[in-house]
């Protein structure tokens, strides 16, 4: 279904009830469920990625199919692949465009049983679950940290236990981070030292645990605040002292207009005047944010270079691709410089009419165009369904601002 956007005020006033992090979520059960705690997991987020994860781990079927949840995806190869019996792991069309094989092959290192019933290195997969011995493993970190994390959080019931040697540029190195505080407030073992990060053969203990707020979808609405002319917005449930990468995003709002606070239960965002008239910024630790920011940057005349974007391109969508498409159409020439930059030198043409944002299935393409709609009155965002991914509640929360 698609849905017509428009602004009653440039003016933004409110407070929005963010979901819970689905990355945290996702860690919190798989740890959950190897350390057997029937205790509590709080706030746990409700959201197709995290509901397709519980599907599986509660499941008693041997067919598992995850959709487009990508962190189900590489979590679930890992973890059935040290869970005794026969599974089968599939899941959508773009799913299977997805490469798998820098995992699959440390893996089958490893002692795992893991084939591709398809295309040779992506899913669907067919996991003979068995015994890991564990030991010293070598594996790219400039691919996905997802391969990292889910490694890692099974490394704890290997024999020998896991030392992971990351080779190469690290992506997305604070979910590493995250993972490793995550493991250890369930009683693991484990250190990182740079490139090097060591697990002993120690198992979890039961933990009661509570999900806090996601930093990632709080960026739709400091880029609503950045577009708009004023206002304040509250949002509960972000701290700073936060496991979540995507939190040092207040330091580039602040560079564009966008002043937070932190109180006591959460933050309070204010507009403020933009401190530059272009910004240069490494996401390499925040990929997730590219689009918010890419769409903010647009509409305050901001021209941008974007580097450590190398992940884009096999993520729901070829998200490179698909910003340079979809900012087309509101007049935007943006260009990438292979996969390592997005760029946008100020060039402009003339808008569509009334644009129309695809959204190619991803839910951050829907969720970062939204507020453009303050600049392009009656912005059409197509399939707007498509954040349920990680934000079912999206639409409810912008419509106190919509027509």
């Amino acid at each position: 279904m698609n849905t017509s956007l428009t602004f009653n005020d440039r003016y933004i006033n409110g407070q929005v009830s963010l979901p819970a992090s689905k990355s945290i979520s996702n860690r919190a059960l798989i740890i959950s469920i190897l350390s057997d705690s029937d205790l509590p997991i709080e706030n746990l987020g409700d959201c197709d990625d995290t509901n397709s994860m519980q599907k599986v781990l509660f499941s008693e079927d041997y067919r598992f199919d995850v959709g487009h949840a990508g962190t189900a995806m590489r979590f679930l190869t890992a973890f059935l692949s040290r869970l005794v019996g026969n599974w089968e792991l599939t899941g959508s069309e773009r799913m299977k465009q997805r490469p798998i094989s820098v995992l699959v092959d440390v893996l089958n290192k490893l002692g795992a049983r893991i084939e591709y019933m398809e295309k040779e290195g992506y899913p669907p997969l067919k996991i003979q679950g068995s015994y890991l011995m564990g030991g010293e493993i070598d594996i790219s970190a400039s691919v996905s940290s997802q391969y990292i994390s889910a490694l890692m959080m099974i490394a704890p019931y290997m024999e020998k236990g896991l030392t992971i040697h990351l080779l190469g540029k690290v992506v997305s190195s604070t979910y590493i981070d995250m993972t490793l505080r995550l493991m250890q407030t369930f009683g693991a073992e484990a250190i990182r030292e740079e490139s090097v990060i060591k697990i002993a053969a120690k198992p979890y203990i039961p933990v009661a645990y509570r999900v806090e707020s996601d930093w990632s979808a709080a960026s739709y609405f400091f880029e609503l605040l950045a577009i708009g002319d004023g206002g304040e917005i509250y949002l509960p449930g972000l701290f700073s002292d936060s496991t979540q990468g995507d939190a040092k995003q207040i330091d580039v709002w602040k560079k564009l207009g966008v002043a937070c606070r932190f109180v006591e239960d959460g933050v309070i965002l204010t507009k403020e005047q933009a401190q530059i008239t272009s910004l240069e910024y490494d996401f390499v630790e925040m990929p997730d944010l590219v689009q918010s920011f890419a769409v903010a940057c647009c509409m305050l005349d901001i021209p941008f270079v974007f580097s450590g974007v190398e992940t884009l391109r096999i993520k729901e969508t070829d998200r490179l691709t698909a910003l340079i498409n979809e900012l087309a159409k509101l007049g935007y020439c943006l260009e990438a410089d292979g996969d390592c930059r997005l760029l946008w030198d100020g060039k402009k043409t003339k808008a569509q009419t009334v644009p129309q944002i695809e959204t190619y299935h991803d839910h951050r393409m829907a969720m970062a165009f939204a507020p453009a709609a303050l600049k392009y009155a009656g912005l059409i965002i197509t399939n707007k369904e498509v954040v349920s991914k990680s934000f079912p509640r999206y639409w409810e929360e912008l419509n106190q601002w919509l027509d």
